[in-house]
């Protein structure tokens, strides 16, 4: 019987492999879009507007061939949309678009929470418990909104690890990044809220109780989306109501 060839082997094809994108390029792109998502989230730039390379090569200090590449991956998520001829325009952004990010977001993190409440070891209910007495220290201390995003973010991270179900983590991490940490942050009540929710998270989990924390889960992200969409009005994002859906 032969031995198949290695389909890596340059004589076992004829055909070119395709070459590996630059990984340094590919995080400067990915830096790129970070910064203007941020920048169309927070209001600063606003629907219809046209984005110029050199100002935003200037301050993420790339060229403007990375700029291009971050501004085709924000294109992708539905962010700019690209015209002939004109450039990258900021595309709209409603209330309508956070909500449905936070509803994703929910849906997503709450079936990897009752996996969770299945599979988590001891090891990392352990960690989730120093997790949430560090982060309810650091809220009581006042500490830096940093550090109190970080510890919010290992709090989800090790829920997430912990459903031992890396692709439905995935498909939630490229959701994720579409709303900047720092939005977390910056909502008002937003870590007291969390100091609620995630210690009755952890508490489904060591019960394994796999339906509370799902609906915990996904009442805890649900609750940033009205607060965000009210910080983002008091900045002025939406200049007119929104049409009532009823």
């Amino acid at each position: 019987m032969p031995i198949d060839k290695d389909p890596l082997d340059a004589d076992s094809s004829h055909r070119e492999l395709p070459r590996r994108v630059n990984s340094q390029r590919q995080q400067l792109s990915e830096d790129v879009a970070s910064y203007v998502r941020e920048l169309i989230i927070s209001g600063r730039v606003r629907s219809g507007e046209f984005l110029r390379a050199e100002p935003i090569a200037e301050a993420v200090g790339v060229s403007n061939t990375p700029v291009r590449e971050g501004l085709l991956l924000l294109s992708g998520e539905g962010f700019v949309e690209l015209v002939p001829r004109r450039g990258f325009m900021v595309s709209a952004f409603s209330r309508q678009d956070v909500r449905d990010l936070f509803w994703a977001q929910a849906t997503l993190a709450g079936e990897l929470a009752s996996r969770a409440a299945k599979s988590i070891s001891p090891r990392q209910l352990a960690h989730l418990a120093d997790v949430v007495a560090e982060h309810e220290q650091a809220v009581a201390d006042g500490a830096d909104l940093d550090r109190i995003v970080a510890l919010g973010h290992e709090f989800h991270r090790t829920v997430n690890l912990a459903a031992d179900s890396r692709r439905l983590a995935l498909l939630l991490r490229s959701i994720v990044k579409q709303l900047p940490n720092r939005f977390y942050g910056n909502i008002e009540g937003h870590a007291n809220e969390s100091l609620d929710f995630h210690p009755a998270i952890l508490e489904a989990l060591r019960k394994r109780r796999a339906k509370t924390a799902s609906s915990l889960m996904r009442d805890h992200i649900m609750s940033g989306a009205d607060e965000l969409i009210a910080m983002l009005e008091k900045q002025g994002m939406w200049s007119t109501p929104e049409k009532s859906t009823a």
